[in-house]
This record gives C-alpha cells, sequence and structure tokens, in this order.
C-alpha cells in the first residue's frame, strides 16, 4: 500500500505528460497534413516536344494555329484555325494515329468557312502521356475540356460546337455527349469504336491485353513489336480481326497522311510515334484496356440514349440545349472489318432508339476519315 501511494504521483505525472503530448499533436496536426503534398501526375515526355520537326513526317506546325497547352497531365500538342466566327468544329483521332490524320477533314470544313480545332490524344505524336492514370473516358473527356479552355474564342457555352470522332475518337465523342449535351450542337461519329462487339476480339488479344496475366514490361515489348508497320494490320483497329476473314484488313499502314503528304504513309507516323514519344506504347494499352471502345460499355451508350430522348421534340415540351432533333450522325464505310455496318446499324439502333441515330454507309474501309475526309466532311455538315 505503501509502495503505491509513492509511485501515485509518478503515474499522475506521466498521464499529464502524455495529454501534453496528445494536445500538441492536435495543434500541429493541420500544419503537418498541410506539408503532406500529394505526388504529381508521372509524365511521359514526347521528345519531338521542341523538336524543329527535321527528319520528321510533320512539322510541329504542320497546320496554322499550332500551340502547346500546359496541364497537369502533361503538354498538348492543339491546332485551331478557320474564320472566327465561323461553326465551331472538334476533331478527334483514332487510338494509333495523332491528329495529322484528320487534316484533309479539318481543311475541308476551314474551306466551308468553319472554326477548326483539332489535337493530339495523349501519348499521340507531340502530345506528353500521363504514366499513372488510366486512358479511360474520365481522362478523355477531362483532355477535351483542356483543349477547349485553351482558346481564346469561347467553345464551352451551350450549342458551342459541333463534334466530330473517328475510330477511338468516335467512342470518345460519344462519352463527350453522354455527359455535356448541352455543349454541342452536333454530334458526328465516323467508323466508331464503342459498340464493337467482343467477338472480333481474339483469344490472342484478350491474353495479351487483360491485366495480370503477363508481366507488364513483355506486354510492352509485344504491343511495340505489334504497332510496328506492317502490311494488311490497321494501328488504328486494336483487334485481330475476330471472325473476319484472314486478310480482310486494309493495308492500313500503306494509306497516305493526307492528299497533301502522298509520300507521308500512316506506317512511317507509327515509327516515328513508336521512337519519338516515351508514352506512346502504354497509352495504346491502357487505352485498349480502359476505354469504350467495346460492347461491354454499354451503360455510357444508353446513358447517351437517354440524353438523345430528352431532346426530342414533343407536343409541349421544354427542349434541354444540346444536340438538336436529338440525335447524333453515323457514318459507316462499307467494307470497315470491325467496326461492320450491318452489325453497327443494329446494335446503334437498339441502343439509342430509331429515332436517336441517322447513319449514313460509304464505300471503303475504316480509313474513309483519312481517305475520304472531304466526303465526311460534307455529310456531316449536311446533318447540321
Amino acid at each position: 500500500m505503501e509502495k503505491l501511494q509513492m509511485n501515485r504521483p509518478l503515474g499522475v505525472a506521466a498521464v499529464a505528460a502524455a495529454a501534453c503530448l496528445v494536445s500538441a499533436y492536435l495543434y500541429v496536426r493541420p500544419a503537418l497534413r498541410h506539408r503532406v503534398k500529394p505526388r504529381p501526375t508521372a509524365v511521359a515526355r514526347s521528345r519531338t516536344e521542341k523538336s524543329s520537326g527535321e527528319g520528321h513526317p510533320y512539322p510541329p506546325d504542320v497546320f496554322p494555329g499550332a500551340r502547346d497547352v500546359e496541364t497537369p497531365y502533361g503538354s498538348i500538342k492543339v491546332f485551331e484555325w478557320g474564320p472566327e466566327d465561323g461553326e465551331k468544329v472538334l476533331l478527334l483521332h483514332g487510338i494509333g494515329t495523332p491528329g495529322i490524320a484528320l487534316g484533309d477533314m479539318a481543311k475541308a470544313f476551314v474551306a466551308r468557312g468553319c472554326r477548326v480545332m483539332l489535337f493530339d490524344l495523349f501519348g499521340r505524336g507531340y502530345s506528353d502521356a500521363p504514366t499513372d492514370l488510366p486512358y479511360d473516358e474520365r481522362l478523355y473527356v477531362s483532355q477535351i475540356l483542356l483543349v477547349l479552355a485553351s482558346s481564346s474564342l469561347p467553345w464551352s457555352g451551350s450549342e458551342s460546337f459541333h463534334i466530330i470522332g473517328y475510330s477511338l475518337g468516335g467512342a470518345l465523342a460519344a462519352a463527350f455527349a453522354a455527359y455535356f449535351p448541352h455543349m454541342l450542337r452536333s454530334a458526328t461519329l465516323v467508323c466508331p469504336g464503342g459498340l464493337v462487339r467482343p467477338s472480333h476480339v481474339s483469344i490472342k488479344s484478350r491474353l495479351l491485353y487483360s491485366e495480370g496475366l503477363l508481366p507488364e514490361s513483355l506486354v510492352h515489348r509485344l504491343v511495340r513489336r505489334r504497332l510496328e508497320p506492317q502490311s494488311g494490320q490497321s494501328a488504328d483497329v486494336p483487334t485481330d480481326g475476330g471472325n473476319n476473314e484472314e486478310g480482310s484488313y486494309p493495308d492500313f499502314d500503306s494509306v497516305p497522311l493526307s492528299t497533301a503528304r502522298q509520300a507521308t504513309r500512316v506506317g512511317d507516323v507509327m515509327k516515328w510515334q513508336l521512337e519519338m514519344n516515351q508514352g506512346y506504347v502504354g497509352a495504346y494499352i491502357s487505352t485498349i484496356r480502359n476505354a469504350p471502345i467495346y460492347g461491354h460499355h454499354n451503360g455510357l451508350w444508353r446513358r447517351l440514349s437517354e440524353r438523345l430522348g430528352e431532346r426530342r421534340a414533343t407536343s409541349g415540351d421544354v427542349l434541354p440545349p444540346g444536340l438538336p432533333g436529338g440525335k447524333v450522325c453515323l457514318i459507316l464505310a462499307d467494307t470497315d472489318p470491325v467496326v461492320v455496318a450491318e452489325e453497327w446499324i443494329e446494335d446503334s439502333r437498339a441502343v439509342l432508339g430509331e429515332d436517336g441515330v441517322h447513319i449514313h454507309v460509304i464505300p471503303g474501309g475504316h480509313e474513309i476519315a483519312l481517305s475520304k475526309g472531304e466526303v465526311v466532311a460534307e455529310l456531316a455538315i449536311a446533318e447540321w
């Protein structure tokens, strides 16, 4: 008992000291938390960004209005030109080729008095690549908003611009329209991803692009090899053809970049990106894994269908702004081996409704946005 009484002051002192430490921690905790800064996004730089373009298939200022837009995700190469008071048109390119692939289409719009903007998606062309984020619709829609905000002209109000997407860009245009329909005057999807049937993905591709089955370093080596220019394979179609017959692919790598650059082929640009853009292969892999390319992203398209339905006129309704008429324009190619016209006609009508989509089918393969850019532009304008 006497020993306990002697130790009691020591116990009280210990408790008091502990209380002081806790109080001190609670006092300084806000300051400590403030000093712990989040890690910035890791970025793979395009080694071409400050280059003059010498020895490259095309220079950084290939189109008027070239600018480098610095963002938290890295630098984005943007081009914007045409009459400032013209109809505004935003172009989105495919998974493998950068924005220059839509050059003929862009020039056709400008020739008809439009203001055009196009840019290189992250990891393509002259744009950097964030390396610690999934390349899903969230990243790409954010990139579109960053590009729009970089202009000195207003691109973000109600019914501000027309959006036209090719291949992967078509899927991204649909994603943007599903969340920001009020900003759009129209949406045109050219040989788009988004509702591509999973049956067109071979077992080999499923194994290659599934996360965790193979070491990532091996996946990068194998995909890099696949992206090397070769006869008969389209870099903008991320499948092996699925149920299509052997040899049904167009020789996409030999397609000229534009009528003005007949000597420069898609394969030249692919090889250049593999050599000069450190983030290209990783961006390609992550896009196939995460972007809304295949039919299992039906939820996104059903959201778009709902937004379109809200905009179709019925007696007495007050319609929300954007996408007047409540429909999108779909332009397909009659010999495209993956974005198969018959399948897309059936599937898009099933998801968007008969009144939610207006469909054109023109002669050609998956490359029509490059080889027939002027025809595509005319069809899109006719829909306006």
